[in-house]
């Protein structure tokens, strides 16, 4: 059982007492708010917000965020309005929680299509104004993981999938590694339980043997670097995770001897120039792999992940992977765009700290994680600054609406519910006469906006558009149908 003293242990900024006292707060109303009531674990309710927070903590977010994921069940889950949150802890919490009840709404309808997917994640980043509410449902989904085994078997599937095509890829293209790994072990112990506990076999049958040989590389490196006068700020042995495991092994006819970094050692140095100063005492010390030599410094992986890979014939022969980045790069691969806080704190007096044990994204997806790194290099930002950056500009030109079935739609802004018509098929929108916007009659030139639930209603009599509409729909496909309707009629 968690309580609030593990959410403050957790918290990696400064803690000053203003901050603290939120937190306490916070932690206080969940825990009035959601008296009596149970989780299917049989568990006290507050245990989720409880772990959310301490989630958030783990990652270096601030009072605010682990505040915000504190409350996150409260309007959903309790009596306690918005409005009462609002009174209690100002706009800027609630606005946090209202995002994270939203995006609750949010699900997986059973296609695989990779459209569909592509959709689903765009519109999970833009329904999130604030990419602190995004932080704090991926930090609420790990717990909702750990606890799916008390759920029925189809919600465990179902969430689990969810997981694995939605969540674990937008922890990835955050940069947020620690918490996309976990994720996506979660998802594959539920949905594929046999082959979980075969890679965990796999994985862990030399595991001991393995030990050795590691330890043994990274007392000979250690020599070697302090012969070298590089200072090392950690260097430690890893294991690949389970799920990340099997994907290679299928891509190797689930062969492990072909997988030729199933372990590996990670050295962590203050700047740029001793990663390659370690490079180079690495490869005087043990034979590299040719071919499997990557520097992600010079160019960095498209969510802005930094490291310098090569792979070594280590004692016995065996292949190693040697990974080797400073701290800030360590940081920023485990929690990517959450990073941002810890710099921002350092220069405050943030404890020092280091976290010893712990797929291709498409061309347009570049832009916008770009500008999530940036802001954690321009710490010269005053508050306010900072607060504007957080807000998700890469999609302001879409919106993503739902059909009454759960569908995403992907419109242009200022699109009307005709273009939302002729969207799902052309004949809909012909024979458009009304629609329904979250269950209420709204006109035709209606601009529907984010998150909306659209009802078309239709005419059986009327097969025609409207010359009027026109003046209005936003689409391409929406003009083309009513003027190629129009030529036909000799409208123009």
């Amino acid at each position: 059982m968690v309580t609030v003293k593990d959410v403050l242990i957790n918290v990696r900024v400064r803690l000053s007492s203003k901050r603290e006292v939120l937190i306490r707060s916070a932690c206080d109303f969940a825990e009035k708010a959601h008296q009596g009531q149970k989780r299917k674990s049989g568990e006290d309710y507050i245990q989720h917000p409880l772990h959310t927070a301490i989630n958030l903590a783990k990652i270096g977010m601030g009072s605010k965020t682990i505040a915000a994921g504190v409350l996150h069940d409260v309007p959903e889950d309790t009596e306690v309005t918005l409005k009462e949150l609002e009174k209690k802890f100002g706009p800027e919490i609630t606005q946090l929680v209202d995002g994270v009840t939203k995006l609750g709404k949010i699900k997986l309808r059973g296609t695989k299509e990779e459209i569909y997917l592509e959709n689903l994640r765009k519109m999970f980043l833009a329904m999130a104004a604030d990419i602190r509410v995004v932080l704090i449902k991926l930090a609420d989904r790990l717990n909702n993981m750990e606890t799916l085994a008390s759920l029925p078997p189809d919600k465990q599937e179902r969430i689990a999938r969810e997981t694995l095509e939605i969540y674990a890829p937008i922890a990835n293209r955050l940069g947020i590694g620690d918490i996309k790994a976990r994720l996506e072990d979660l998802a594959f112990k539920h949905l594929d339980p046999k082959n979980y506990a075969d890679i965990v076999k796999m994985s862990s049958t030399e595991k001991i043997q393995r030990k050795k040989y590691i330890q043994k590389t990274v007392e000979t490196l250690k020599k070697q670097l302090a012969k070298e006068k590089i200072k090392v700020l950690a260097i430690y042995g890893r294991n690949k995770h389970p799920y990340s495991l099997f994907q290679k092994l299928q891509r190797h006819d689930m062969d492990i001897n072909k997988i030729y970094d199933l372990a590996g050692i990670r050295i962590i140095v203050p700047e740029v120039v001793n990663c390659y100063e370690t490079l180079g005492i690495v490869h005087k010390e043990y034979r590299p792999l040719i071919g499997r030599i990557k520097d992600y410094i010079s160019l960095p992986k498209p969510n802005g992940y930094q490291s310098i890979h090569t792979t070594i014939f280590g004692p016995e022969g065996k292949f190693l992977e040697i990974q080797i980045r400073t701290e800030k790069m360590n940081n920023e691969a485990e929690f990517g765009i959450a990073a941002h806080w810890i710099y921002s704190e350092k220069k405050r007096g943030l404890k020092n700290f280091l976290f010893p044990e712990k797929s291709k994204v498409p061309a347009k997806e570049i832009a916008w994680i770009k500008q999530l790194r940036e802001w954690q290099n321009d710490l010269g930002k005053d508050d306010k600054e900072f607060m504007e950056s957080l807000k998700i500009d890469f999609f302001k030109n879409h919106i993503f609406a739902f059909t009454p079935l759960g569908d995403i739609i992907d419109l242009p802004e200022e699109s009307t519910p005709i273009d939302f018509a002729y969207k799902v098929h052309s004949e809909i929108g012909s024979r458009t006469s009304g629609a329904k916007i979250n269950g209420r009659i709204v006109p035709l030139d209606y601009k529907i906006k984010n998150g909306d639930v659209v009802k078309i209603i239709t005419s059986k009599e009327n097969k025609n558009p409207s010359r009027d509409w026109l003046r209005f729909v936003k689409t391409s496909s929406a003009k083309s149908h009513i003027r190629k309707f129009m030529k036909k009629e000799g409208m123009i």
